[in-house]
């Protein structure tokens, strides 16, 4: 079956996204193809499988719906991610929420105004 095989994150700075996402995710960035463009280095543990959903359009930012795909990073904390997200100039939009039974999940905004979820994944979760 078809499925997602590549995510692009936009910026109107893309030096200061580069900074944001290697300080917040220890991604590495590498020059590929016209200036400006990167692909993404998340290392050798990244999954090679991708879960999507289909769900409601809604406003992770307030007043501004949701245009584009939304994507969450998987993350090992989910409160040091908030640290490491607010401390490199972004901002947390959605507060922490608990899924039973799948995990952590929190929404932020990166200093372009991306907005994106962690989700600290926990099976036991209540």
């Amino acid at each position: 079956m078809p499925h997602l095989a590549h995510f692009a994150i936009n910026a109107n700075d893309v030096a200061r996204a580069r900074r944001f996402y290697e300080r917040v995710f220890g991604w590495k960035f590498n020059a590929w193809g016209p200036p400006g463009f990167y692909q993404i280095d998340m290392g050798a543990g990244a999954p090679t499988a991708v879960l999507g959903a289909l769900q409601g359009r809604r406003e992770l930012v307030k007043g501004q719906p949701t245009i584009g795909y939304e994507c969450t990073i998987s993350v090992s904390s989910i409160d040091d991610t908030a640290k490491a997200v607010l401390a490199n100039g972004g901002k947390t939009v959605l507060e922490k929420s608990i899924i039973v039974g799948v995990g952590a999940l929190m929404f932020f905004q990166d200093p372009e105004g991306n907005a994106f979820g962690a989700i600290e994944f926990n099976a036991e979760a209540e």
